[in-house]
């Protein structure tokens, strides 16, 4: 496939605004992309929504009349992303942030035409450093992957998060990391599926049998549906099938739940994190891996040389990778991918305007005529 480049010079924001250097350091990120790329998100109809916490950025990925749009947004250790109409919700550091749609402003984005949705980071909820992983919307209640915690959580008013289910042999509520809990998949508005490192109930447990020892369980009954993974990510209900990244050998995996088998359906040149599923095509996250003891002893480990950032596209139907796009320079990690459906070219304003080389943007609510009238 051909491969289109662009460059982007973009502020660092690793560290918080508040407590950084008043002009973060700047990090240059080039990408390419395949030629089919563009037009398999415009025959959906969607655009994407990519983090990566390595560089604490969020990008949002449109289409135009030139190809892919890339903008890139600040949010501090970017993990996972959750969509649902009319909002986004992304988790950092120590923080879920939420952004909200402002269908009225797109007439007056600029430049005039371009975008066909808004969205704008409106407020966040602090919980501290949880080690939040994947979120996802169950109905109207946000659900996050609580991984310090080895539990599934949603928000609360007046704590920290409100444990709502952890894995039958995980023993106690402790910010232990015991199993490494951390992907989530929803069916029928439920938390259906969640992926682990381990079964193990010690902290850090899972660390020394990580390689072979990651399973796919589920919620509602607790049963562990398939085992044996390798560091096992971004588990998914699509087409009436249960998905799975079997990350620490780099493939996409579909599970038959009631004998546990895992069929490889594709192999990809990355540590696969991150998966989006829409109509026939999955769009999985790739990742260079850090020369660390996390990954040592994985599969995919032996392949360190070959492997790349960005995002491949499986088309379902044949299991081939049908586009790509990969990060060159500036980004090693992907974590999340979901897609934005309905929106070609959508705007995002985060909590860092001025970082992301934009404007912030300003709204109130329209005046009353009655309310005027009466105040003379």
């Amino acid at each position: 496939m051909t491969a289109l480049d662009a460059a982007h010079t973009l502020s660092d924001c690793s560290v918080p605004p508040e407590v950084g250097p008043t002009n973060p350091p700047l990090r240059e990120v080039r990408h390419e992309y395949s030629r089919d790329f563009p037009a398999i998100l415009a025959g959906l109809g969607a655009s994407l929504v990519v983090s990566t916490y390595q560089a604490s950025k969020v990008v949002v990925i449109g289409t135009g009349e030139q190809g892919l749009s890339l903008s890139y947004h600040n949010f501090e250790r970017a993990m996972g992303v959750a969509v649902r109409p009319g909002r986004i919700a992304i988790g950092s550091r120590a923080q879920v942030w939420f952004l909200e749609a402002a269908p009225n402003l797109v007439s007056r984005l600029e430049p005039p035409g371009r975008h066909d949705a808004c969205f704008l980071a409106r407020s966040s909820r602090y919980t501290g450093e949880i080690q939040g992983h994947e979120l996802a919307w169950a109905g109207d209640e946000l659900w996050i992957v609580n991984t310090a915690f080895s539990c599934l959580c949603t928000l609360h008013p007046g704590h920290s998060f409100e444990p709502r289910w952890r894995p039958p042999f995980v023993s106690t509520l402790a910010a232990e990391d015991r199993c490494h809990l951390n992907g989530l998949a929803v069916a029928d508005g439920r938390p259906k599926y969640v992926t682990v490192l381990a079964e193990t109930d010690t902290p850090q447990g899972w660390r020394p049998i990580k390689s072979a020892a990651g399973c796919l369980i589920d919620v509602p009954s607790g049963e562990t549906v398939a085992s044996g993974l390798a560091m096992p990510h971004s588990p998914r209900v699509h087409g009436g099938h249960a998905w799975v990244l079997n990350s620490g050998v780099g493939r996409l995996c579909r599970v038959e739940p009631a004998t546990g088998r895992c069929q490889d359906v594709t192999e990809l040149p990355g540590y696969t994190r991150g998966m989006a599923m829409l109509g026939p095509y999955a769009f999985i996250g790739l990742s260079k891996i850090r020369e660390t003891s996390t990954f040592g002893g994985v599969p995919i480990a032996e392949r360190r040389d070959e492997l790349k950032c960005g995002v491949g596209v499986i088309d379902l139907r044949t299991g081939r990778l049908a586009a790509h796009l990969e990060f060159v320079t500036g980004v090693d990690e992907i974590f999340d991918v979901v897609t934005l459906a309905g929106s070609l070219d959508p705007l995002l304003s985060g909590p860092h305007p001025e970082l992301d080389g934009g404007q912030p943007i300003w709204t109130v609510p329209t005046p009353d005529p009655l309310s005027q009238a009466a105040r003379g």
